[in-house]
């Protein structure tokens, strides 16, 4: 069951959360600090099945009719493993909640709690952003979140520019991903942005805010912003050539490597920076 779980976590995705938990840290002067331990365990495998198993609950009508589902783009579970899931989640993150009001600022702790619950809700009633066009894309600012409570949570202020910067680029990035998923979603009636506007207009729509997060990055940091917006043009204009969800899948495996290049590239100077003294 715990090798089932581990899956339905969808651990090729980890690098959502635990990318930009690392990054937090190192925008906070620390190269590494035992402080981040406990957030790290965190956002691994417990955090995760609390994204992904709460989708898979509430998905099973959808899932159960998409091709791509049942392997490491995402799960389909079964009725019987509805249980095990929300147990699960419970025990893996209302302790680690606890602990973080506990022992660190409430400022960070407020972020922490936002970041699970916009999850929560993302996926479950009576909220439910996902099927709700435009809501679905722009609940997804919660990736960025750690960018703002790790460096609260290590006692520094957050780079806010980068903060918004993730979330525009999470909502150009939900859209984009979400074209592949038009067929399936429109016959179950769930309308996301992608069935409201369709692939094209969806591939502009995430345009716009990938030129919004590369000129938030480029206030910070020009390297980024540059992989950034050239990622980004490579993704959309194959959808704008050629509309259609069939094309959106085949291009969805660069869009799960975009966030492991841009990160490189910010991450390395980053290390390179701390480790020879150029930042503070």
């Amino acid at each position: 069951m715990l090798r089932r779980l581990l899956t339905i976590s969808r651990p090729v995705l980890w690098v959502n959360t635990i990318g930009t938990t690392v990054v937090g840290m190192w925008l906070a002067g620390y190269l590494w600090t035992p402080a981040i331990i406990p957030i790290l365990i965190w956002v691994t495998f417990p955090f995760n099945l609390l994204i992904y198993g709460i989708n898979d609950i509430f998905d099973q009508e959808t899932d159960n009719i998409n091709a791509r589902k049942g392997g490491y783009e995402g799960a389909k579970i079964y009725p019987n493993e509805v249980v095990p899931i929300w147990v699960t989640v419970i025990l893996t993150n209302v302790p680690f909640l606890i602990y973080f009001a506990i022992t660190l600022p409430w400022q960070a702790t407020a972020w922490m709690v936002a970041y699970s619950l916009f999850f929560t809700f993302y996926s479950a009633p009576p909220l439910r952003f996902k099927a709700r066009k435009y809501l679905d894309a722009l609940s997804n600012t919660d990736y960025a979140f750690p960018l703002a409570f790790v460096p609260l949570a290590l006692g520094v202020e957050p780079n806010w520019w980068l903060v918004a910067g993730l979330m525009a680029w999470s909502i150009a990035k939900h859209a984009y991903d979400a074209i592949q998923d038009i067929p399936q979603d429109s016959d179950t009636g769930i309308i996301t942005t992608a069935v409201h506007l369709g692939p094209r207009n969806t591939a502009i729509w995430s345009a716009i805010w990938w030129a919004i997060s590369t000129a938030l990055f480029a206030v910070v940091n020009i390297p980024v912003a540059i992989a950034n917006a050239i990622i980004a043009y490579l993704l959309v204009s194959g959808v704008i050539k050629d509309p259609t969800p069939k094309k959106a899948h085949d291009l969805y495996k660069y869009s799960i490597a975009f966030p492991y290049v841009a990160g490189a590239v910010g991450g390395f100077q980053l290390v390179v920076g701390l480790t020879f003294g150029m930042y503070p």
